[in-house]
């Protein structure tokens, strides 16, 4: 997951100032030193690491931190809203579609970034809204990038407009003309990529802006490509005039500084993150919520979202109640494994919990999954709404009757009660849960 070993270094730092209690300019300082070494690892732009931990020192040193009991907590709300603000601020930022006409979404990047991809994603994300995009097929020099784009829109039933090998401008003039004939409202160009910048890709992307009127320009980064990404954004912002970014695979990076660097370089927003390979793997981009997840607070919001993707309302709601009012038991949780399972697997599911950024990933084995299922569909239902009941002997029967050890038994039920305690924490005082996050115990499927 993007972030995550920004999100350790961090909880690090933190931790030391924790530890602290009251703290000096000194601290302060050498805190700041480390915090700009762990963005330059995450492969966050020079100038923006030094410009943020320059912000952040300017805060931290005031006398309102400074005085504070709590130091510590005010540097982490500090920093939270600064990554919050260099990400783009509070609220995401939403593309301008038009309530009448045609919206006009132009995908740009270098070849192997995603674009084709990312414009089927868009087409069904549109598409759960009640609008109906039309996809076009302006890359004509990628062997099979036409037929690719026909495979997406049959996966995706969206229709896709085509002209073979024509010139890309003439392709977008006679889509749009398409698109208002047959109602089609959203309009996305698929266009062609390259290996790397030239000025043959920048004149086509000009001469398909010239030829119809693109009401957004999109730049399809890797938050893989680190700096390079970086360099590109600018690159095409300068030549072509982007006017946001979908960030891909973010599923896949653990730096993800370029996340942090595009919008400080190109002033333009981050509006989309692709998490994963499935057509419907597209989420809005929420700067505060990304701050959180990378300073380990969290993002339950983001979790119940897909809890509701993956479920009815009633049982969306259901669920999240039960889990914000500590009374989450173990029928819950087998109940939800499948939901966890659609929803990306435990490793993203930790990512959203408070304190999961914390947790070593690394250390989440998948397979371990079932072997929980079978010690809970071992136990009698009372043991599973009540855990607190499951003595040694109870135990013994539950660890047989599942074909696994008592040890793990007992991991599971130290794991389940540290959720609890850590959910309980959260909900009844958010300050003190604060103070909590110097550690929390791991959770199921983590060896």
């Amino acid at each position: 997951m993007a972030f995550e070993s920004l999100s350790e270094r961090l909880s690090g730092v933190f931790k030391k100032l924790r530890g602290k209690g009251k703290l000096n300019e000194a601290d302060i300082k050498a805190a700041m030193r480390e915090v700009r070494m762990a963005l330059l690892e995450a492969d966050v732009n020079y100038k923006v690491a030094k410009d943020f931990c320059a912000r952040v020192s300017e805060r931290a040193m005031g006398q309102e931190v400074m005085q504070s009991l709590t130091p510590a907590q005010q540097v982490v709300k500090i920093v939270n809203e600064e990554l919050t603000a260099l990400m783009g601020g509070k609220e995401p930022q939403r593309l301008r579609i038009k309530n009448k006409g045609q919206t006009v979404l132009m995908l740009c990047g270098l070849q192997g970034n995603g674009k084709t991809t990312h414009a089927a994603k868009l087409a069904v994300y549109y598409r759960s809204q009640g609008r109906r995009p039309l996809l076009v097929a302006c890359d004509v020099y990628r062997p099979a990038a036409i037929e690719q784009l026909r495979v997406l829109g049959r996966q995706a039933n969206v229709p896709v407009f085509e002209l073979g090998t024509e010139k890309p401008e003439l392709i977008a003039q006679k889509a749009l003309a398409y698109a208002r004939d047959y109602g089609h409202d959203i309009v996305l160009l698929d266009t062609a990529g390259r290996l790397q910048i030239d000025d043959v890709l920048m004149d086509e992307l000009v001469r398909i802006k010239q030829a119809v009127t693109v009401d957004e320009t999109l730049l399809v980064v890797d938050a893989m490509a680190g700096q390079e990404a970086v360099n590109v954004a600018r690159t095409f912002h300068e030549k072509v005039g982007i006017s946001g970014v979908i960030l891909t695979k973010t599923d896949g990076d653990t730096r993800g500084g370029a996340a942090l660097s595009v919008l400080a370089v190109t002033g333009q927003p981050i509006y989309f993150q692709g998490v994963g390979e499935k057509l419907g793997d597209l989420e809005p981009f929420y700067p505060a919520r990304m701050a959180g997840r990378i300073l380990g607070m969290g993002d339950v919001l983001s979790l119940i979202e897909k809890a509701q993707t993956t479920q009815d309302a009633k049982q969306a709601e259901a669920a999240a109640r039960r889990m914000m009012e500590n009374k989450f038991d173990l029928n819950d949780m087998l109940a939800q494994f499948d939901q966890i399972k659609k929803m990306g697997g435990a490793s993203a599911l930790l990512q959203m919990l408070p304190g999961g950024a914390r947790l070593d990933l690394d250390a989440v084995d998948e397979k371990a999954l079932p072997h929980i299922e079978a010690i809970i569909f071992s136990m009698t239902p009372a043991e599973r709404a009540h855990p607190s009941i499951i003595d040694a002997r109870r135990k013994r029967r539950i660890a047989a009757g599942s074909g696994r050890t008592v040890e793990e038994v007992n991991r599971l039920l130290r794991q389940f009660e540290a959720m609890r305690k850590m959910m309980k924490k959260a909900r009844r005082n958010p300050k003190g849960f604060m103070r909590a996050m110097g550690g929390m115990p791991g959770m199921p499927g983590i060896r």
